[in-house]
């Protein structure tokens, strides 16, 4: 998966556009793309964006090769002139996003790329699949974590995904908003996350008995001995044989480090609580109890009001599938073209019968406000680039489409904290991507940000994503201008 050659991994008419423009001697036309969503993943509060690391590989390694361009040339669609300009491309435009496991909102650009059209239009394709991609199984995975209120969460799912990459790179995901550990072995070894794993029923029944199975497994592996009980009957046979196991090692002087059981069908409340019964009484009031069995959320946090006995838990299927949910509706949309004669952007308005597919124009930045005392999110503001915001004076904070609807922020009680920082400039990446784990441990003080009403499953309070008052009048000054000239 390391420096594959992705420059085609896009569709057919960023291509035709491109030698669209090339023709039209417009090539070099500085624009401004943002990439954003429009409604949050799975009804949640918010998303957690992630990807970003990827796309600063594509666009270090974008590049057609010989074989690209002979591939377009037996295509019969593109000239030979636009094929030899091709030979000698590469990205050389800015890049600004909102860095990896940061919580954010509907319709506030993630990414803003300021480039020359043609490099624009080319990159749309593969930065949406691959933002779009991981920031859906964040969201996913976060709300699983929610769920399991400070129980570990493991990653389980690449048997069940579709295809290596979104195996390998939704477990990346995944680790970002707060698992504990994946069993995919190739993720662990490309982003030096932890990768834990049990064993199946396939061992017990490949073994004379299960208490054998047992012993092998515990000979093996005594630090990490999590045994599979439920293979041939839970109650009467699974638990009370790891019981015997574990009287064994505890005997022979071995150190229970790490040991419990994993219970993968059946009524897992019931067969846990009746599990703990039974270790506790043995003595093991320590041992995990791990469960799995195509968990999500729901039934977790289920689970959790049933009083199940599970500190454990191993999420496949529906996490890795994103089941509920298997898009994230990313979209890349024109803001603005850079005017040569006068130095300055031109702002650009996608309109629509629809409301919310009304872009916002311009070449914008986010600014998060946090109520000063408790560190808390109050709202997010897009705003123009050049806008300058002293807390020290006040600030009004009103709905873009419901403009009744006003908030006065008193000075000096809330702070600022810009989200969009650069990426690339003229084409050089001057962005460091922090390793997996350091962007898991941000995630997790991006998400203490959040009121707690913000991150119930069902029916979130909505994180409001304002305008600014000049955004907001540029905006429908465009808004008046087409509707004068129609």
């Amino acid at each position: 998966m390391d420096n594959r050659n992705l420059t085609l991994l896009t569709d057919l008419y960023e291509l035709t556009m491109m030698q669209g423009y090339f023709k039209e001697k417009n090539a070099n036309e500085t624009v401004i793309f943002d990439m954003f969503y429009r409604n949050n993943p799975h009804g949640n509060g918010f998303a957690i964006c992630a990807g970003l690391a990827q796309v600063i590989e594509y666009i270090e390694n974008l590049r057609f090769s010989p074989e690209d361009i002979e591939y377009l040339r037996s295509l019969s669609l593109f000239d030979e002139d636009f094929l030899e300009y091709l030979k000698d491309f590469s990205f050389t435009g800015d890049i600004y996003a909102i860095p990896e496991g940061t919580v954010v909102f509907p319709r506030e650009p993630l990414v803003k790329v300021i480039a020359p059209i043609m490099q624009a239009q080319l990159i749309e394709t593969a930065l949406l699949n691959l933002i779009n991609h991981q920031s859906l199984m964040a969201t996913k995975a976060g709300r699983i974590v929610q769920a399991a209120r400070g129980d570990g969460v493991m990653e389980f799912g690449l048997r069940r995904a579709q295809g290596p990459d979104a195996g390998t790179y939704g477990a990346r995901a995944a680790m970002i908003a707060g698992c504990i550990g994946t069993s995919n072995v190739l993720c662990g070894k490309l982003f030096d996350v932890p990768v834990k794993g049990t064993h199946a029923h396939s061992w017990i029944m490949s073994f004379p008995d299960e208490l054998t199975a047992f012993r092998t497994y515990a000979k093996l592996y005594p630090s990490a001995c999590i045994l599979l009980v439920d293979t041939y009957d839970t109650l009467n046979s699974g638990i009370p044989n790891a019981i015997k196991v574990f009287t064994e090692m505890r005997e022979a002087g071995i150190p229970l480090t790490f040991y419990g059981i994993r219970l993968d069908s059946g009524d897992l409340a019931y067969l846990s609580k009746k599990a703990k019964k039974m270790l506790d009484a043995a003595g093991f009031t320590d041992a995990v109890i791990s469960a799995s069995n195509d968990l999500d959320e729901y039934l977790i946090d289920s689970l959790k009001m049933q009083g199940a006995a599970i500190n454990s838990w191993g999420v496949g299927t529906n996490l890795i599938t994103s089941k509920d949910c298997p898009s994230f509706g990313g979209v890349y949309k024109l803001a603005a073209i850079m005017d040569k004669a006068a130095g300055q952007f031109i702002p650009k308005i996608k309109l629509s019968e629809n409301a919310e597919k009304i872009t916002n124009p311009g070449n914008k930045t986010i600014q998060r406000i946090y109520d000063k005392e408790t560190g808390k999110i109050i709202a997010d503001l897009i705003c123009l680039v050049d806008e300058k915001y002293d807390t020290n004076n006040s600030l009004l904070l009103f709905d873009p489409i419901e403009t009744w609807k006003k908030t006065l922020l008193a000075p000096g009680t809330y702070t600022l904290r810009e989200l969009l920082v650069p990426v690339f400039k003229e084409g050089k990446c001057v962005y460091q991507s922090p390793k997996v784990m350091d962007i898991r441990e941000y995630c997790k003080k991006e998400l203490d940000t959040l009121w707690d009403e913000s991150r119930r499953l069902m029916n979130p309070h909505t994180v409001h994503v304002d305008l600014s008052n000049e955004l907001w009048h540029m905006k429908n000054q465009l808004l008046d201008s087409y509707h004068r000239g129609k």
